[in-house]
């Protein structure tokens, strides 16, 4: 499948199963996230991108975080979320469109700024309302206590993630009346066993899949405003110059004609 081309919804890809927990007013997610941990490295070696191990396995807990919290969001919201670590001194960038069930982001550790410490970004669009951003601080190194932050301070409710096994990991969310004792007490052995020993409504099923969705033309986008600035220092004496999408990392060709091309279609009058 090309970056470019949407998501065939017949094809496989990640279940994430939703159930209410009746009395305790709590939402279970959880999936096991084989198949989109393996749809991200081939991602990875599709576009020659190497990310540190101790990187690459911090993303991957963010992404379960991101897909869990999308899986209990509305139909009609896409989110995303920017993760800065002060150490390792790394921003990982993640997003999801509930809509047409995808989900991509990428390690950025090149030049990342150092901060007072750790924040998490979440940028919220939901249908055609204006998009909504938060950000919180956070403590310690990992993703999953970061989003259980997030949830705290900015959803204003809690939220508790789990892994249960090596690629399955589940959320716990608090709802209206939630048995907060419970809620709090929970471990990660009894979520496992949680369709034993409480009441599970099912509520949905929903698939996610690796894709991000970039384009030629959205790379064109991207350099404009860097070409009317200076196309000489764009692309020197270079015919194309190559561009990594800032969302997936994958890698574009752009040539100078293009460029040329898409800047002269941008001028008023002229014809798309």
């Amino acid at each position: 499948m090309s970056e470019s081309t949407p998501p065939n919804l017949s094809d496989a890809g990640l279940e994430v199963r939703t159930y209410f927990v009746r009395s305790r007013q709590t939402l279970l997610a959880k999936a096991d996230f084989g198949p989109l941990f393996v749809d991200y490295y081939l991602h990875l070696a599709d576009q020659q991108i190497r990310p540190d191990p101790a990187h690459a396995a911090l993303f991957k807990r963010a992404l379960a975080a991101l897909v869990l919290h999308a899986a209990s969001r509305p139909w009609d919201e896409m989110t995303a979320w920017t993760l800065h670590f002060q150490d390792p001194l790394v921003n990982l960038f993640l997003s999801s469109d509930n809509e047409v069930g995808t989900i991509t982001g990428r390690v950025l550790a090149d030049n990342v700024r150092e901060m007072e410490g750790n924040f998490f970004y979440a940028d919220v669009v939901r249908g055609r309302q204006p998009k909504r951003r938060s950000s919180v601080q956070f403590t310690g190194a990992d993703p999953l206590e970061a989003a259980k932050t997030f949830y705290a301070q900015s959803e204003q409710r809690g939220a508790r993630f789990f892994q249960l096994a090596e690629e399955e990991f589940a959320l716990l969310s608090e709802h209206p009346d939630c048995d907060l004792a419970w809620f709090g007490a929970t471990t990660a052995e009894q979520v496992r066993e949680l369709e034993k020993t409480e009441t599970l409504v099912p509520m949905e099923t929903r698939t996610y899949r690796w894709h991000c969705g970039c384009n030629q033309s959205r790379m064109l986008q991207v350099l404009a405003p860097a070409f009317k600035d200076d196309p000489t220092g764009l692309f020197g004496d270079a015919p194309k110059i190559e561009i990594r999408c800032p969302r997936c990392g994958a890698r574009h060709n752009v040539t100078r004609e293009a460029m040329e091309a898409y800047m002269a279609q941008q001028k008023p009058g002229s014809s798309a």
